[in-house]
């Protein structure tokens, strides 16, 4: 979640959303600029040809004409680990006039960076709901509370619900709503509605959870949101399901008696609950219909590929309704 009230230490703001991150490195400008005439008090360095060492110079001048300046970094995901090495060497001794924003966007922020960021005083944000479904609706709740907007708790819900991964879509809508209805305007399920759009996608544990279950109805419906409001291709969400079946192939009848087992078997590394999922399902299926989810699963490649006459997305539709059907 983002929290812009933050201290005045340097700050990396990092996400894959580029909405999020942009509406959050904004907002921590306005606040650290405090008022002060933004023509003396801000350098932005963005785009594919700004220098790293202009950046680090910036950060490095003293201001004129104003207390403090406010630096930001666009793009910092563009640069070598080696090639930060100016930008580390300066976090080890940060001028404190300087108020430093970096925007990291892709990929894992080398950990030379982390670390000297954390001994600057630093703070890593992501403006996105990550983690479990109360971080996501906590993060949802002060996103509708820093627009001025009065939600119900069925019209919470009901965004929750509607937008799924498209969480881009909630300021959007939220500045949409602030100049319909107002500033502390109450806001139900009628007011929200209109402006909510198609339901947006789902992650895709959504669907493979569903597949486990045995439940087909379910499945089946988180399937169409990410083939429809993710737009995914239906060869993305293959991989999806190869991979999630082709784990349990891996650990029937293997030796693996426990969740560490089966990542060990797996060759996974951080979190093991993937592992004790595959573990769990593989033995709930068996050898004999974990190899029939193979079949279905190449008899579906086939198909997409152009050796049948169906559409893709039915294509899909059956592959994971007979899927889902093994569990039952």
């Amino acid at each position: 979640m983002v929290n812009v009230e933050v201290g005045r230490g340097p700050v990396l703001v990092r996400g894959d959303d580029d909405v999020l991150v942009r509406d959050a490195v904004l907002r921590l400008i306005d606040e650290r600029l405090d008022g002060a005439d933004r023509s003396l008090a801000l350098a932005e360095f963005s785009g594919e040809d700004y220098h790293l060492a202009d950046l680090v110079d910036a950060a490095q001048t003293q201001p004129f004409l104003t207390e403090r300046r406010v630096v930001v970094g666009w793009g910092i995901h563009r640069f070598k680990a080696a090639e930060l090495a100016p930008l580390v060497a300066y976090l080890d001794d940060p001028l404190d006039t300087t108020d430093l924003l970096l925007v990291f966007q892709e990929g894992r922020v080398p950990k030379a960076l982390t670390d000297t960021l954390a001994r600057a005083g630093g703070t890593v944000l992501n403006p996105g709901p990550t983690g479990a479904r109360g971080a996501k609706r906590e993060w949802i709740d002060e996103q509708i509370a820093r627009a001025g907007l009065r939600f119900d708790k069925a019209a919470v819900a009901l965004v929750e619900t509607t937008l799924g991964e498209d969480v881009n879509r909630l300021v959007p809508m939220l500045l949409t709503l602030g100049a319909v209805y107002g500033e502390e305007a109450r806001i139900g399920v009628d007011e929200v509605t209109p402006f909510l759009g198609e339901a947006g996608s789902v992650p895709p544990w959504e669907l493979t959870d569903a597949i486990d279950r045995g439940d087909i109805a379910e499945a089946v419906r988180r399937l169409r949101r990410m083939l429809g409001g993710g737009d995914r291709h239906p060869l993305q969400v293959m991989v999806t399901l190869t991979s999630h079946v082709e784990r349990m192939l891996a650990l029937s009848g293997s030796s693996a008696r426990s969740e560490k087992d089966a990542a060990a078997l797996l060759g996974l590394k951080g979190s093991t609950f993937p592992a004790r999922k595959a573990l769990d399902q593989s033995r709930k299926l068996g050898p004999a219909k974990v190899a029939r989810a193979i079949d279905l699963l190449a008899d579906a490649d086939l198909a997409l590929r152009g050796g049948s006459a169906w559409e893709p997305e039915l294509v899909m539709e059956v592959l994971v309704a007979r899927l889902a059907a093994l569990t039952r």
